[in-house]
């Protein structure tokens, strides 16, 4: 796809969306259903069923995706995304490249060994490694656009307003 064809691609929904401001908030949902045989939780994907169990660290076999993985790989894949997009909109070949994510866990905090201790990633690091021969004020301003426009890496970066309910099945 060329930058003309996103555009025009995009264009209509654009329009929409400054007519109609409202139209433009979609409600993304996730399901699962708890094991009833193990410590997991199998994931709906739309695509598969993702079994999330608990990480080695936390006494998990590791045969069962770990959530923090989950979480690293959904920024990778909307960076992934997001970079190649922003890429064919200002026009910038990318011949090839990768996106990686790491992030630093301190598994005392989720295990109540230590309360001072975080529970979750107390750092996260994305990378590109990009194939293309633009200068580097182009890949400056691909790389602030890729971090303005991708959701994930937003949503990380400014905490979203988060609720918790249970209720009788």
């Amino acid at each position: 796809m060329d930058a003309n064809a996103l555009r025009a691609l995009q264009a209509p929904l654009k329009s929409q969306y400054r007519e109609s401001p409202d139209s433009a908030v979609v409600t993304l949902k996730a399901k699962g259903s708890l094991d009833d045989t193990s410590i997991a939780c199998k994931v709906e994907t739309g695509r598969a069923l993702a079994v999330a169990g608990l990480h080695p660290a936390t006494g998990g076999s590791g045969a069962e995706l770990c959530s923090g993985d989950m979480l690293l790989e959904a920024l990778v894949a909307c960076a992934g995304v997001t970079v190649k997009a922003v890429a064919t909109a200002l026009e910038i070949p990318l011949k090839a490249g990768t996106v990686s994510a790491e992030g630093d866990l301190d598994f005392r905090g989720t295990l109540g060994v230590d309360k001072e201790a975080p529970v979750g990633f107390r750092a996260i690091r994305l990378k590109f490694d990009l194939d293309t021969d633009v200068p580097q004020e182009k890949l400056d301003q691909l790389l602030k656009l890729t971090e303005r426009y991708c959701v994930v890496f937003q949503t990380l970066n400014h905490k979203p307003e988060l609720s918790v309910n249970a209720s009788r099945s």
